[in-house]
């Protein structure tokens, strides 16, 4: 006999496991992508964020053609444009107080140049002289991820401990829409919801997960809608609109830091280059596609409010212009120089003391260098 069989026995009473922890309604997101620009709500924009975001914008465009360029050029490996996404990236990055931390994927180059990495510093995993240019530490940017959706737990697991400490801190982690196919994306929105942490997940719906597109990744209404499985408000933006995206994000960032857990915002977007350099774009999606968005381009969206409001006139377009150039000359000058590498630098950082094997084969490597080096110098003679 069990204790739940005996006469007497206390016997609680649950609630059915059909009953909500959580009202759905309010985390579901709007049945369209929120706009500012074009909108009544574009005249309560602030002028001097929205020319802060355009001059960015230039910017990161910029900053695309001239790394794509150097592609061509053999000096980078790789590149994964964000041309046309460029509203999504600089918003995640100005959304952030300098506190904050920010995650990004490895398309991800623009939002971390305009958090303040140096342009070069940037590009140098896809370069492939290290694995991250920068310490992520000093600046408060996560290595930019190769594995999709990695980054997203890793995020999440910051957060929790920023809060648990006490440190008033959000994360904003950065995903495309092939990432959220991926089980690291699930498992990371549900620790977020369940521990309320003070995370950010950006989702740009760029509409291809390299040749894959949307719709044969997922049947949900939106990415966005995808929050509410977990308990988390679900946004749904236009990508392209730099003002609706900054004040989302920043909604969302206030939000996560005022105790209010995490947000999803899927940001509707779309990648106007191929996936990168390696890629064909043109193997799965038709020119009209491309070109149909190109009015929907996020520079000439701004451009076009903030000219008709007079708050941009030719010599201020130039000038952002020509700040984009000397960017871009100073980036290809110093990516035109060839990298000093130190090949014992492959020891350096796997463990913070090395195991008897990797002083084994450093003394391996050392010794082959030597003997190179001595042969060379007996050529030279």
């Amino acid at each position: 006999m069990t204790v739940m069989e005996q006469r007497g026995a206390y016997r609680p009473t649950p609630p059915p496991a059909w009953q909500p922890r959580t009202d759905p309604a309010p985390l579901l997101p709007d049945p369209e992508p929120y706009r500012i620009l074009g909108t009544e709500a574009a005249a309560k924009a602030d002028p001097e964020l929205l020319r802060r975001l355009y001059a960015e914008l230039v910017r990161g465009r910029r900053y695309n053609t001239q790394a794509t360029a150097l592609t061509k050029q053999g000096r980078l490996a790789v590149y994964p444009s964000s041309t046309g996404q460029e509203a999504c990236e600089v918003a995640a990055a100005l959304a952030l107080q300098e506190r904050d931390w920010l995650f990004p994927s490895y398309r991800d180059t623009l939002a971390v140049v305009a958090r303040g990495l140096d342009p070069a510093s940037a590009l140098t995993l896809l370069r492939g002289d290290w694995h991250t240019g920068y310490d992520p530490r000093e600046h408060r940017i996560a290595p930019l991820s190769t594995p999709l959706a990695t980054q997203l737990p890793h995020a999440v697991g910051l957060a929790h401990a920023a809060r648990l400490k006490g440190d008033d801190v959000v994360a904003l982690a950065m995903v495309g829409d092939g990432g959220t196919s991926e089980g690291d994306f699930h498992e990371a929105l549900n620790f977020a919801a369940v521990w309320q942490a003070p995370v950010v997940f950006l989702v740009q719906n760029n509409g291809f997960a390299i040749s894959v597109p949307l719709a044969k990744q997922t049947a949900a209404p939106s990415l966005a809608h995808k929050a509410v499985g977990y308990g988390m408000p679900g946004r749904l933006v236009d990508g392209n609109d730099a003002a609706a995206m900054h004040e989302v994000l920043s909604e969302a960032v206030t939000r996560a830091r005022q105790g209010g857990g995490p947000t999803l915002v899927e940001a509707v977007t779309y990648r106007m280059e191929a996936h990168t350099n390696a890629d064909d774009a043109t193997r799965y999606r038709q020119d009209a596609e491309v070109e149909a968005w190109r009015d929907h381009d996020p520079i000439v969206l701004l451009e076009r409010e903030l000219t008709e409001r007079g708050l941009l006139d030719d010599d201020a377009k130039r000038q952002v212009g020509e700040d984009a150039e000397v960017m871009a000359a100073d980036l290809r000058a110093r990516m035109n120089q060839d990298p000093v590498l130190d090949p014992m630098d492959l020891f350096s950082h796997v463990y913070a003391e090395q195991t008897s094997q990797l002083r084994e084969q450093a003394a391996q490597l050392r010794a082959e260098l030597e003997v190179a080096s001595e042969e060379a110098g007996e050529e030279t003679r």
